[in-house]
């Protein structure tokens, strides 16, 4: 129906860059998200908008430091935390949204928008639409939700000005990503980039983490995300994982859910807990987990890189 005219959609005189998927979760928006604003952020003033998906309050948000995930959900947080110079908003209603930045004063005014998770969002036309594909997940061999993790028809990538195969080995050959491009069949318009994600330091979900733990020989692993298989096997190189507590996607944490990380953490005092950085939001808000555990709990976070000769002309490319 927007294809045809039938919905309306909207064009605003600011570039707006959407990074969204065709899968259901676990690509890397957040990461790629994070690594746009990072370049934008030199230049001017950047908006992150986000649905926040999981938060509790309603209508248009500014997300401020701090927020808790339940105000303006786990994602848009993790940004703002990086980012607390970016104008960082959360709303369902994305044309509201972008009427209410660009009516800030000209100072504050944005220079860019950039989308999160909004590929599917077709009341915006935006300057520049970017899709993440996971190299694990290629949509040859998926199907739509619920048989499979689709959450579009695969044909939709034609309307992406750009495509990242996202979570690549980091010595992808040149042999791979030559089979990637004649796979995914793109136009000559449409642009191709490979990425990597690369795990920082491990950090403390509590202020009284004790480092320590980390030198441990043996981990445990909590996680409410879509696919902590990277995750997994970057812990495997230096841990053996002996248990693992997985919970749904962007999963609000229970009293019980406490009872269940407090369990695992007494059955191995000696081991280290890792959740990812996007968890960690809204485990810090479980006020009955132990202080063993408090002590315990880490996360690693993420930043990408761009694997092809390309990459360095990669933000060329936006509009």
């Amino acid at each position: 129906m927007y294809d045809t005219g039938f919905f309306k959609s909207y064009k605003f005189d600011i570039p707006i860059i959407i990074v969204g998927n065709i899968s259901a979760g676990g690509t890397g928006k957040t990461p790629h998200t994070e690594y746009i604003v990072s370049h934008f952020l030199e230049k001017g003033p950047v908006a992150v908008l986000s649905r926040g998906y999981g938060r509790k309050s309603r209508g248009f948000r500014y997300v401020n430091i701090d927020d808790t995930a339940l105000m303006s959900g786990d994602e848009p947080l993790q940004i703002k935390h990086k980012f607390p110079n970016a104008i960082v908003a959360v709303d369902a209603n994305r044309v509201r949204a972008i009427k209410t930045l660009m009516a800030l004063p000209a100072q504050q005014r944005p220079s860019v928008i950039v989308m999160d998770d909004a590929f599917q969002h077709r009341r915006v036309i935006p300057s520049t639409s970017i899709i993440l594909v996971d190299y694990s997940r290629p949509m040859s061999r998926d199907n739509l939700l619920p048989v499979g993790s689709l959450r579009d028809l695969p044909e939709q990538i034609a309307r992406a000005n750009i495509i990242i195969v996202t979570k690549c080995p980091p010595q992808m050959s040149q042999e791979d990503q030559f089979n990637w491009e004649n796979s995914l069949k793109l136009s000559p318009t449409q642009k191709l980039f490979f990425s990597a994600m690369k795990y920082s330091e491990a950090k403390a979900v509590f202020p009284e983490g004790d480092k320590r733990y980390i030198y441990s020989n043996f981990a445990q692993l909590v996680t409410a995300i879509a696919n902590p298989k990277p995750l997994e096997y970057e812990l495997m190189s230096n841990y053996k994982i002996i248990k693992k507590l997985r919970y749904r996607d962007h999963k609000n944490f229970s009293k019980r859910d406490a009872a269940s990380i407090n369990n695992l953490a007494e059955k191995s005092p000696k081991a280290v807990i890792f959740t990812t950085e996007k968890d960690a939001k809204r485990l810090v808000l479980l006020t009955s987990l132990t202080d063993n555990v408090k002590l315990r709990i880490f996360y690693l976070p993420i930043e990408v890189t761009i694997l092809n000769e390309s990459g360095s002309c990669f933000f060329n490319v936006l509009k």
